[in-house]
């Protein structure tokens, strides 16, 4: 049984509710569909369960929702809190505004909230380093000519561009590291109106032109550190228009992908995460407008989900093997070898 958050990596955690499914305390479920969700506590996104066990636990969850008195619900959509702790979303026949602010709204918003709180504390902080210099007889405009020709004011508010977001596995089977400025700079290429959907993937290993299915894989990764800043509720419902204007949401994705033509000014980071020159580029992810990113984002889980249920699972069972191996290999970086040495022994002993 898979623990690990397909898009983040982080552990899902355990509930004692449900039996056949104890993976999770923020579950979601469609008894219409077929489809299970556990949501991650860390990232607020939901991963598709592909276990066998769905039907069971989906009719354990359905019982247990409306035995619930803690609930609150719509014509489509409920939220249930259970006595173990455990929050079970039931999903009825929503239509996709409804199912957007329950799925997207969620994380968006705490994303921007979260970036708000950071934005404010560094503007606080800086704010008062200036009047501490200030009071030692140094000019604000000496001190912010710092702030600025050093890069350091964008730093602090937009974090560091060479700080890592995770490990990507590629079409031939390489781990690369990605950081945040490797997720700003790709790009959705154009290739004309017939072509599957092309990514330039930068990474730390260099470049690679990606398609179709592993484009849209590598683009759910890369999107919500291009969204990192999340999205109003307006901004979310602008790209919710967009996902219903497109049609579906391999519409949203070849239209940006169209769009996508060569634009004046774009960032080029060097390889130590420092602005080096500007010169012309293909339309990178960070550049295109919030609604089209946020809508993006929302159109590659629905299409990935769409085809791991049409191809019996198969890609979803890729994907969530992938998480737990790179989580696992994440955890082994960081945990030293004596560590190691020890739990083994403790293992051993008590078998």
């Amino acid at each position: 049984m898979f623990t690990t958050c397909i898009h983040c990596t982080a552990d899902l955690g355990r509930n004692e509710a449900f039996e056949p499914f104890p993976v999770g305390s923020r579950l979601a479920f469609d008894g219409r569909r077929g489809r299970l969700w556990v949501v991650c506590r860390n990232c607020a996104r939901w991963n598709l369960s592909p276990l066998d066990e769905r039907w069971e636990a989906i009719e354990a969850m359905e019982r247990r929702f409306r035995d619930s008195r803690l609930r609150v619900s719509t014509d489509n959509v409920g939220l249930a809190r259970l006595r173990e702790g455990v929050d079970i979303i039931r999903i009825g026949e929503p239509q996709r505004p409804e199912m957007a602010a329950w799925r997207y709204g969620d994380q968006f918003g705490r994303r921007r909230k979260r970036q708000l709180l950071i934005t404010g504390a560094v503007v606080g902080s800086a704010t008062a380093i200036i009047g501490g210099v200030m009071a030692l007889g140094a000019s604000a405009g000496s001190f912010a000519g710092v702030y600025a020709n050093g890069g350091l004011w964008e730093t602090l508010i937009h974090g560091r561009q060479n700080k890592s977001i995770g490990k990507v596995r590629l079409p031939d089977g390489a781990l690369v590291d990605v950081q945040r400025r490797h997720a700003r700079m790709s790009a959705l290429e154009h290739a004309g109106p017939d072509a599957p959907l092309q990514l330039r993937f930068e990474h730390v290993g260099g470049t690679s032109l990606l398609t179709g299915d592993d484009a849209m894989r590598i683009a759910a990764r890369l999107m919500p550190t291009v969204n990192r800043f999340g999205g109003s509720s307006a901004k979310v419902q602008g790209a919710v228009q967009l996902l219903e204007d497109s049609g579906s949401p391999m519409g949203v994705l070849l239209q940006a992908q169209q769009r996508s033509g060569r634009r004046q000014g774009d960032e080029v980071w060097g390889a130590r995460g420092k602005r080096s020159q500007i010169r012309k580029l293909p339309g990178t992810l960070h550049s295109l407008p919030i609604e089209q990113r946020l809508a993006i984002e929302m159109a590659v889980h629905e299409e990935s989900e769409r085809r791991a249920m049409e191809g019996e699972l198969q890609l979803l069972e890729q994907a969530w093997r992938e998480a737990e191996e790179i989580a696992k290999i994440a955890d082994d970086m960081f945990t030293p070898a004596a560590i190691e040495s020890r739990l083994e022994e403790l293992r051993r002993s008590s078998r």
